[in-house]
């Protein structure tokens, strides 16, 4: 009897959905918009945003199960990874009320997305994970202690994030226009990037016509990195700085989770900021310049696929070693290991 495990995903992004079953096959994938319910705008009723949360979910699973050829009911566990789940105390209850209306059961388990990034990158393994998306924060887990640093969000957190990348970005933009920052490769492909011809334009085209949307704007941190490529200093300046406060986050986190000085701590990653080369780089000599021994490991499982993982765990039924391995295996042929 094929037993299936669901993993879900959000993100400030997309909220990607995976099927496995308990012999290590991916069933199904999907996406649907982001379930960041927190971006819904200012002032709405909560129950007017979890609808939206609703909404995303029941698109990603109806996909899920169309692609099967099941039904929710023959999803034998699930988990959720929302972004922002537990910022907020008041809204867990109604956060983990919503699965019950697009599954039909209560076979599944709600946290925040951290988990799924930590879950597929170390398949379920002591460590811990740096997400670097539209936000970042980290996640890591020693001998069942867990915890998470970082994640306070774009307006005063999300260090080393693709927002706080293109939010720098952006800054280093109207120094350069004014005069006050030399000007670099940046200046005119972020000019290029935002179809303006005017540079103040770029305040109405993020404030008014995007009206700050994080994902609208993370989305811009792409252009710092080519800028970066191609020698702007200014970018190549926020890139070394994004790095270094996601090696913050690690070093912090490996206290808290009790790694001692004479341990390796094991570290993977998430997110579309390390899609860049460039940036992996200059992430990897921010690492080097820890106290802590760092073994930096290339994710072995999407955050997606890491949802499922655990969602199996929390079945009392983790997949064998085989079963990973399986999923490690089809995760290296495809190359789909971090997502934006």
């Amino acid at each position: 009897m094929t037993v299936r495990y669901l993993g879900v995903d959000g993100g400030g992004s997309k909220t990607a959905f995976a099927l496995i079953d308990d012999a290590g096959r991916v069933l199904a994938r999907a996406t649907a918009p982001t379930s960041y319910y927190f971006s819904t705008a200012a002032g709405a009723e909560p129950a007017t945003r979890f609808d939206g949360v609703e909404r995303v979910l029941a698109q990603g699973v109806n996909d899920i199960c169309a692609q099967a050829g099941i039904a929710t009911e023959d999803i034998d566990r699930a988990f959720f990874g929302l972004p922002g789940y537990g910022e907020a105390s008041a809204d867990i209850a109604a956060l983990d009320a919503v699965p019950a209306k697009v599954l039909g059961h209560d076979r599944y388990r709600c946290d925040n997305d951290m988990v799924c990034g930590w879950a597929g990158s170390l398949a379920g393994e002591d460590g811990i994970n740096v997400i670097s998306g539209t936000g970042s924060m980290t996640y890591g887990e020693r001998r069942g202690t867990g915890h998470r640093v970082g994640g306070w969000g774009e307006l005063f957190g999300d260090e080393g994030s693709a927002y706080w990348v293109a939010a720098h970005g952006l800054n280093a933009f109207s120094r350069m226009s004014d005069g006050r920052m030399p000007r670099g490769p940046l200046y005119d492909l972020l000019r290029q990037r935002l179809g303006i011809t005017s540079d103040l334009d770029a305040v109405s085209l993020v404030i008014d016509t995007w009206g700050g949307a994080r994902g609208s704007i993370a989305a811009l941190a792409t252009t710092v990195c080519e800028a970066a490529a191609a020698g702007d200093a200014a970018a190549d300046g926020i890139l070394v700085d994004a790095a270094a406060e996601l090696a913050t986050l690690i070093d912090t986190t490996a206290t808290l989770v009790g790694f001692t000085a004479a341990e390796t701590v094991p570290v993977s990653y998430s997110g579309g900021m390390f899609s860049d080369s460039g940036f992996l780089q200059r992430f990897r000599v921010a690492l080097d310049a820890l106290p802590a021994a760092i073994d930096l490991r290339r994710p072995l499982l999407d955050p997606a696929i890491g949802a499922a993982l655990y969602a199996a765990k929390q079945s009392g039924h983790p997949l064998s070693a085989d079963a990973v391995q399986q999923l490690a295996a089809a995760a290296t042929k495809s190359e789909k290991v971090t997502s934006p």
